[in-house]
């Protein structure tokens, strides 16, 4: 493997453990608090917070005049974000973080082997052979076996 393989599949793996903690750390605010919504938003406060300052630091900020001109339908995406996190925040108490993030991870592994092999969005083509298939459905069973392991 590469040294950018390696350091994508590092910075992935971080941001995997990370979808876990999000969800236990905001699914008890949220109950702490008894308003998971209210939750919510302190995590996006937090979250644009954390994304303005890299924004300054990165020196990226005039890229912000190109939005305008970008189609609307890109802007969706946020609309992502806020669903999974007002939903694992109300979710994950009443049904426990391992079986979200475990319904969050099969949804994730459906969504891109859609969008990889429809090359959806503008990703690059990685058709669904036999071979990713079966890798497919390894992780499926693995998934499976933790969760009632």
């Amino acid at each position: 493997m590469s040294g950018d393989t390696l350091r994508y599949a590092a910075i992935m793996l971080l941001a995997g453990i990370g979808i876990p903690m999000l969800a236990a750390l905001n699914s008890q605010l949220g109950s702490r608090i008894a308003a998971p919504v209210a939750a919510s938003v302190v995590l996006f406060a937090v979250a644009l917070l954390a994304c303005g300052v890299v924004l300054l630091v990165s020196g990226q900020s005039p890229a912000l005049s190109a939005l305008p001109a970008q189609p609307k339908h890109l802007f969706l995406a946020g609309l992502f974000v806020a669903f999974y996190v007002l939903s694992v925040t109300w979710v994950a108490p009443r049904f426990g973080v391992g079986n979200a993030v475990f319904c969050v991870l099969l949804g994730q592994m459906i969504a891109a082997t859609l969008i990889d092999h429809f090359a959806l969005f503008g990703a690059t083509v990685h058709s669904l052979s036999m071979t990713r298939a079966a890798g497919i459905a390894a992780m499926v069973a693995g998934l499976v076996l933790v969760q009632r392991g």
